[in-house]
């Protein structure tokens, strides 16, 4: 999938998901329905994906999360 389509249908989602809930909630609450939206629509998600860090000669396991991965190519946070 080009990735021009692929954020087009994650933004579309997106939306779904603000129309439903609205503003002023916690992130995890929005993450929790954007993950199902997708998940829906038929695309693989990933949640909470730990990305180390390498700093000098040390490797940190957990440096970072990535929220949400789509397809294995688009991140969102």
């Amino acid at each position: 999938m080009v990735y021009e389509e692929l954020t087009k249908a994650i933004i579309g989602c997106a939306i779904e998901v603000h129309k439903e809930l609205g503003p002023g909630l916690l992130e995890s609450a929005y993450e929790e329905c954007l993950s199902y939206e997708l998940s829906k629509s038929g695309y693989k998600i990933g949640r909470q994906i730990p990305v180390p860090i390498i700093y000098k000669d040390i490797k940190l396991e957990c440096g970072y999360r990535i929220d949400l991965l789509v397809e294995d190519k688009v991140i969102i946070e």
